[in-house]
């Protein structure tokens, strides 16, 4: 099986440069050909999606963008569609997740951005969209308007499959040139976004461009870099150091760094009606895609006082994740990855062994690990790839200083809690610098128009600028009605 990545407006695929890419997985392969573009390619690709976006993009209202998104959206979602078909069949070969979990991560991710999404997404960052669209009255006088970026890059990571399109409508809700770098563990979801935009309205195609270079490659980063007004990017905390480096300082550049989620259960959750419930939306968090996000739990936290000690919901969501292992196995491991989780679990077992207390649930030779502590410890990295620590608690309240010393690292944390709870909890979590409270079995898909750590999407990207009431005052002395 072979599939082309990108997108590439006014460049034909002869005069192009192509590096292919091996995948394997699920007993099947696929052969991705991705662009490499020499630096006078890139250079009149940039101008080209920046003239157009300029000429075409700039004037068109958000509504008009946002129901053409939404067709693009429809057609990834119906499951007859060609491109939709492609997906769910090349994605769990390129990706390593089983067919399932990207059938169901898919529909689940695109719903998010239909119509009425965008419109919340639009209104959490702008009280009036119209903004976007032309000048608005401002509440202190006089009008503002927003504009978006000439040309914005886009820098993307491979670990979760759709996570280019949040960034990439993005940029075109804010009337952006746009232009993506797909990263080499995921090369092909955004390019065929593209492709399905250009084939619901072809200028809008014009208006955007998907591209490659290996990452690191500092000579083709440097082209790109100098020609973007805007970067967004993200990655591992030592490769954004490195890029935000490369970065001109008159471009503005807007990271997504490395993150750890964790998860809060109160003793309320405890008992033997809710507690099962819980412990399969756990391992639901745990096992979708692996833990490779962000926003995924590496850590739970466990109030002691219910009914059901921390021990026993440990031993529930190590047999959910068993459960899980077998509805939806993990994908192969790398080398890498594989050392990774046998050194954590060996680790652990060490301590267990040396009378410290954990306790390690599962085999070696499970594709899960659950790890429970009996005495608080802070916040830490699993090994990934559906390893979980459970750590038991007095209260949640002693969860604080566990986590507050790793304010950077912090975003998504899901909390199971009463109401009362929830609220006094969620705002001693705000102050430790966490940024995203949810439920569990949600912690690995945020709302539309969520604030990914805790900034604005779309107010973020653009500048605005202001008509002050002076000027309106003084203008109307040079109206031709003025005796």
């Amino acid at each position: 099986m072979r599939e082309v990545a990108g997108h590439l407006p006014g460049l034909s695929a002869e005069e192009v440069e192509w590096r292919v890419l091996d995948f394997a997985a699920w007993g099947e392969s696929v052969q991705v050909s991705v662009p490499v573009l020499s630096e006078a390619q890139a250079l009149a690709l940039a101008a080209r999606v920046r003239e157009n976006a300029r000429a075409y993009l700039k004037t068109l209202s958000v509504a008009q963008i946002v129901a053409t998104l939404d067709k693009a959206v429809a057609r990834l979602l119906d499951r007859d569609d060609p491109w939709r078909r492609k997906a769910e069949a090349v994605l769990p070969i390129v990706t390593g997740y089983d067919a399932e979990t990207v059938r169901l991560g898919l529909s689940g991710y695109l719903r998010t951005f239909r119509a009425p999404q965008l419109q919340r997404f639009l209104a959490e960052d702008f009280a009036n969209p119209g903004v976007l669209d032309a000048f608005q009255p401002a509440m202190k006088g006089g009008f503002t308007r927003a504009h978006g970026p000439e040309l914005l890059l886009h820098v993307w990571a491979g670990n979760v499959p759709g996570l280019p399109l949040w960034s990439l409508m993005s940029g075109l809700l804010v009337k952006a040139g746009t232009v993506g770098k797909v990263a080499s563990a995921e090369p092909l979801l955004a390019g065929w976004f593209a492709k399905v935009l250009a084939e619901i309205d072809p200028k809008l195609g014009e208006c955007l461009a998907v591209v490659w270079w290996k990452g690191g490659d500092a000579e083709h980063e440097r082209v790109w870099l100098s020609q973007a007004d805007t970067i967004v990017a993200f990655g591992g905390n030592a490769a954004l150091a490195a890029l935000r480096d490369r970065v001109p300082v008159t471009a503005r550049f807007l990271s997504h760094g490395h993150k750890i989620g964790f998860g809060l259960v109160s003793a309320a959750a405890l008992d033997t009606r809710r507690a099962g419930p819980l412990a399969r939306l756990v391992a639901h968090d745990v096992a979708r895609y692996e833990q490779q996000g962000c926003y995924s739990p590496q850590m739970l936290f466990v109030a002691r006082g219910g009914r059901l000690s921390p021990r026993d919901f440990a031993e529930q969501v190590s047999r959910e994740l068993a459960g899980f292992a077998r509805r939806h196995p993990r994908r192969a491991l790398s080398v890498a990855e594989a050392a990774g989780v046998a050194s954590w679990r060996t680790t652990e077992e060490m301590r267990a062994f040396d009378g410290e207390g954990p306790v390690v649930f599962g085999d070696a030779a499970d594709p899960w690990s659950v790890v429970l502590v009996e005495e608080a410890q802070p916040l830490a990295p699993s090994g990934l790839n559906r390893t979980l620590k459970i750590v038991a608690v007095d209260s949640l309240d002693a969860v604080i200083p566990l986590i507050a010393p790793f304010r950077a690292f912090l975003q998504s944390a899901a909390v199971a809690a009463a109401p009362e709870e929830l609220f006094r909890v969620a705002a001693l979590l705000g102050e430790a610098g966490v940024t995203r409270i949810c439920a569990f079995g949600r912690m690995t898909a945020p709302e539309a128009g969520w604030h990914n750590d805790g900034r604005f999407n779309l107010l973020d990207l653009v500048t605005i600028t202001e008509i002050e009431q002076s000027a309106e005052l003084a203008a109307e002395g040079f109206a031709d009605y003025v005796d």
